[in-house]
């Protein structure tokens, strides 16, 4: 842990996202795994991308920390730039693009979890060679 992300008591962990995000240096980092959601900072390259997908049973917020890009939610286009948050609710094909000139720097919250545990990717290609193999699966959820 850091000074922007320290253990509070036994179980909570305090994180300065702006700061922890922009420190971010990979395509997906895995922050923070709890039993219903978790948190995760991703930077996108120049002209790179999250990618096309759905979740059909993952709500997720994105909350944009730097840089600017395009967001494709629903079948609809629209720009995102730094303090804007899209939410997407499960069963929503989405995409987000880096269309500026510097990283899209931003942390998303998945609930339930998406990925795995700690999980940590330089780039999209690593990134989405893990989730083919199936080491990217997340945790299952407990009743």
């Amino acid at each position: 842990m850091s000074e922007n992300q320290f253990s509070v008591g036994e179980k909570a962990t305090h994180f300065i996202i702006d700061e922890v995000a922009k420190a971010n240096t990979n395509f997906r980092q895995v922050l923070w795994t709890g039993k219903h959601s978790q948190l995760v900072a991703m930077t996108i390259p120049v002209g790179g991308e999250i990618g096309d997908e759905v979740h059909d049973t993952t709500d997720q917020l994105l909350s944009f920390v730097s840089g600017s890009g395009e967001a494709d939610l629903d079948g609809e286009t629209h720009t995102v730039d730094a303090g804007d948050l899209c939410a997407v609710p499960a069963g929503t094909r989405h995409n987000f693009r880096n269309t500026g000139d510097e990283p899209l720097v931003l942390y998303t919250v998945y609930s339930p979890p998406e990925h795995a545990i700690d999980a940590e990717y330089a780039t999209k290609e690593l990134a989405d060679a893990a989730v083919a193999s199936g080491e990217d699966a997340p945790p299952q959820a407990t009743t």
